[in-house]
C-alpha cells in the first residue's frame, strides 16, 4: 500500500495562542478538526466503515442483546434496540433491522451446524473493528507496520473487538436499567409532581449521553495502536457525543424528508439503514479528528506538555 495514501503527509492545525478565549478555543478546535477531516480523506474512510457496519450490525446486535437479555430478556432488550433505531430511521429502517435479526437468529440444526453458525456471527460482529482501527491509526498518524501472520495475532484482534461488543451489551444493559427505574418512578411519583414528564426526558438524556461518552472513550482509547490519555479522550468523546446527539436529531430530519425509501424500491429500507450508518460514520471520525486536534493542541501532545515532560526529565527526581 502506498505511505502517502495512508498517512496524508501534510497536516494542518493551528498550534495554541497565548491568551485564548473559550470563544476563540472552541473556534480553533472546531477548524482544526473539519481541515483534519478532510485531509484525511474522511468521507472514503466512512464509506469502507458503513459498508463493513452493514454486514457485521446484526451479528453485533444479536450479541449485544444476548448480553442485555440475561437480566431483562431477550424481547425486552431487543425492543429496546428496535425502539432506539425506529427513533432515529423510522419505520422502515427499524423494520430491516428487524429482518437482519431475525436472519441470523434463526436455530441451526445439528451440534456443528450451531457451532459454525455462532463462529461466523463473532467473526461478522467483529469485522467492522478492524476497520475502525484502520481508520483511528490514520488519525493519529500510527507508521504503518508489516501484518502479523499466523492464528494468534488474528485472535488476540478478535477478542478485543468481541470484548468491546461485550461493552456494548453492557451499555445497553445499563440503559435498560435505568430506563425501566425511571419508568417505575414515574409510575410512582408522576401523580404527585407537575412537570415530572419534562424531568424524566432530561434524565433520560443525561442517561444517554453518559452511555455514549462512556462507549466512545472507550473506543477512542483502546482501538488506536497509540498511547492516549483519559483526558484526551474523555473530553474528544464529550465533543463526539454532542455531536452525535445533534446529528441524529439532523440525520432523522434529512433522511425523513427525502425520497430515498421510493427511489430504492425494495431495497430502500436497506439504501436508507446504509446511510444513516455513512453519516453516523462521519460524526464518528470528526470526533475523532477532534480529539486529534485537542490533543495536540491542548492536551497530553501539546508543545507545553512535551516541555513540562522535558524540564522534568532534566530535573530529574
Amino acid at each position: 500500500m502506498d505511505q502517502s495514501l495512508h498517512h496524508p503527509t501534510k497536516r494542518r492545525f493551528v498550534r495554541k495562542l497565548p491568551n485564548e478565549s473559550r470563544l476563540q478555543q472552541a473556534w480553533q478546535l472546531s477548524k482544526g478538526a473539519i481541515t483534519a477531516w478532510l485531509d484525511d480523506f474522511a468521507p472514503s474512510m466512512g464509506a469502507a466503515i458503513a459498508y463493513y457496519t452493514i454486514f457485521s450490525l446484526a451479528p453485533m446486535l444479536v450479541i449485544a442483546i444476548a448480553v442485555a437479555g440475561m437480566i431483562f430478556g431477550h424481547d425486552a432488550a431487543q425492543g429496546e434496540i428496535v425502539g432506539q433505531i425506529q427513533g432515529i430511521v423510522g419505520i422502515e429502517g427499524a423494520m430491516a433491522v428487524q429482518g437482519l435479526l431475525k436472519s441470523v437468529s434463526e436455530p441451526r440444526d445439528g451440534i456443528i451446524a450451531a457451532g459454525l453458525g455462532i463462529v461466523t456471527l463473532v467473526i461478522g460482529a467483529t469485522a467492522v473493528f478492524a476497520e475502525l482501527q484502520s481508520a483511528l491509526d490514520r488519525i493519529w498518524r500510527v507508521p504503518a507496520v508489516p501484518r502479523e501472520s499466523g492464528i494468534m495475532p488474528l485472535i488476540r484482534k478478535r477478542l478485543l473487538s468481541f470484548g468491546l461488543i461485550l461493552g456494548l451489551g453492557f451499555m445497553l444493559t445499563i440503559s435498560l436499567v435505568a430506563s425501566a427505574g425511571l419508568a417505575a418512578l414515574g409510575k410512582w411519583w408522576g401523580s404527585w409532581f407537575i412537570g415530572w414528564e419534562i424531568l424524566l426526558q432530561i434524565l433520560n438524556f443525561l442517561i444517554s449521553f453518559v452511555v455514549f461518552t462512556g462507549l466512545f472513550s472507550v473506543i477512542y482509547k483502546y482501538m488506536p495502536r497509540v498511547s492516549l490519555s483519559w483526558h484526551d479522550v474523555r473530553t474528544g468523546a464529550i465533543a463526539t457525543t454532542l455531536l452525535f446527539i445533534i446529528g441524529k436529531y439532523l440525520i432523522g430530519l434529512y433522511l425523513g424528508r427525502t425520497s430515498m425509501t421510493s427511489g430504492f424500491g425494495a431495497a430502500g429500507s436497506f439504501a436508507l439503514l446504509l446511510a444513516w450508518i455513512y453519516y453516523s460514520a462521519q460524526i464518528f471520525l470528526l470526533g475523532a479528528e477532534f480529539t486529534w486536534v485537542y490533543a495536540n493542541r491542548y492536551g497530553s501532545r501539546s508543545a507545553s506538555a512535551s516541555a513540562l515532560a522535558s524540564t522534568e526529565q532534566v530535573a530529574g527526581p
